[in-house]
């Protein structure tokens, strides 16, 4: 048995992990779970709490068995909070993936904060947060009347120790909920009396207690197993690479279901430049600090260029990197949006130029396609000196040189780790003992894509102006 694990719940958009870790930061035992599309008691389409819990007893039971568990800490996706009800229940949350009805969401418009105060850009569907709570005070008009709001990490939290908390990383991850330079509620929250329902504001690292009776008894939890507040996942990368190389100008790209670059500024920069209809941001660190910030869906994008079941890009690196070559040469071009409304070009509709027939032609037009998305999001932000790319698409090796091809005056490295995410959560727990893993510099591809990428560009600036 070993003694003092953690555990990192990881609650991504695509896919729920569970880690299990011990002291000296070694990986005991790992679990993951698709999540499942749902329908709410009232119709509504709603995140999968459910079926997370259930499976996170039993795989919080197993992990019991291996090691005696001292500490829990949630990280979650953006764009999603729960509402607790006074009797211990709680009203399901919304998936921001649905669409609000057209007049909802008009009225929710025009009532937002300009940009340049909460830093959140319109979103679609419910990708702005106080979207969702104009959605839900629809259906249920006196749903936040003696409730309480927490954020999605916060909600595992809750549900794990009985405390409720908010915590500035997912506040300030574009909710139109918060004001990223004052570090306070926006007034668009407190114009509508969702302010006073946030629960109290902690730190990511701040213990919020102890596991209740319920996890200890069903899962084999230790009494004093406590539970971290937690963080937003892209701000958990941000915080691991932060660790490594310290708090000077560098910017995090990370890759998943979305492409979310995140630049740390030791001095605060001017963000007078970041445009909101092209999907940039401010978001703010586990310090409370504004982060200028970029992203597009690119996981979800790969997924539709690839049309099949994705390849494991690391063991095809020669054929795609081939492929990648003659794709170039005969100018095939994946072009944007393939998730409309978000992203550098929110607006148009994506297409091929010599859609390939292969699989593998498919994925290395994706890498490439990747490539060139990133490059305008980081310089969106003004992104310079070191980038850090991490996440599951850094063993893509067409998207990872196709960067450093595309960002020749910036040192792009790989955080060739997979747990980078949750080295960044277990540093609000135990930072003594997280490695300080060595980062990988990426060699541009063996091939020019100057000409590529001006055609690439040309192409888009054409559909931009006929738009």
């Amino acid at each position: 048995m070993y003694q003092d694990c953690v555990v990192v719940l990881d609650v991504g958009k695509t896919l729920a992990k569970l880690t299990l870790w011990s002291t000296d930061c070694v990986l005991l035992d790992r679990a993951t779970r698709p999540n499942e599309r749902k329908l709410s008691r009232r119709g509504y389409p709603t995140l999968d709490v459910e079926g997370i819990e259930a499976w996170m007893i039993s795989t919080l039971k197993s992990f019991s068995g291996q090691g005696s568990i001292r500490a829990i800490v949630p990280v979650a996706h953006g764009a999603a909070g729960v509402i607790l009800a006074a009797d211990g229940s709680y009203v399901e949350p919304l998936d921001y993936e649905a669409a609000l009805p057209d007049e909802l969401y008009k009225q929710y418009l025009a009532q937002r904060d300009p940009f340049k105060e909460t830093g959140s850009p319109a979103l679609p569907c419910g990708l702005n947060l106080g979207a969702q709570l104009h959605w839900l005070e629809a259906i249920l008009p006196d749903v936040l009347h003696d409730a309480v709001f927490v954020t999605w990490p916060q909600f595992w939290a809750w549900r794990l120790s009985g405390v409720a908390a908010t915590e500035v990383t997912s506040l300030g991850t574009h909710t139109d909920l918060w004001r990223p330079f004052q570090g306070t509620p926006s007034g668009l929250a407190r114009r509508r009396g969702w302010a006073q329902r946030f629960a109290p504001l902690h730190r990511a690292w701040d213990k919020l207690g102890p596991v209740t009776c319920f996890w200890r008894e069903r899962c084999g939890l230790p009494e004093n197993c406590q539970v971290v507040c937690g963080i937003h996942d892209s701000n958990a990368d941000l915080l691991a690479v932060r660790a490594q190389i310290g708090n000077r100008d560098h910017t995090v790209l990370s890759t998943g279901t979305w492409f979310i670059a995140m630049r740390s500024c030791p001095e605060r920069s001017d963000f007078g430049g970041l445009q909101e209809d092209r999907d940039c941001l401010v978001n703010v660190n586990a310090f409370n600090v504004p982060v200028p910030s970029a992203r597009f869906m690119g996981g979800r994008e790969t997924e539709l260029l690839e049309e099949g079941i994705q390849i494991d890009p690391a063991l095809q690196e020669d054929a795609l990197l081939r492929r990648a070559a003659e794709l170039v040469k005969t100018g095939v071009f994946a072009l944007p949006a393939f998730q409309k409304g978000v992203g550098p070009y929110p607006r148009l509709e994506g297409r091929w130029i010599g859609r390939p027939d292969d699989q593998i032609g498919r994925r290395a037009a994706a890498g490439l396609y990747l490539a060139l998305m990133a490059d305008t999001s980081l310089t969106l932000i003004d992104s310079r000196e070191r980038l850090v790319v991490e996440g599951r698409f850094i063993a893509d090796p067409v998207f990872a040189r196709a960067l450093a091809s595309l960002r020749p005056g910036q040192s792009v490295h790989l955080a060739p780790s997979s747990n980078s995410l949750c080295y960044g959560a277990i540093g609000l727990v135990a930072p003594e003992t997280v490695p300080e893993s060595e980062l990988v510099e990426v060699k541009p591809l063996p091939f020019a894509i100057a000409a590529y990428t001006s055609r690439w560009r040309e192409q888009l600036a054409s559909a931009v102006s006929a738009d």
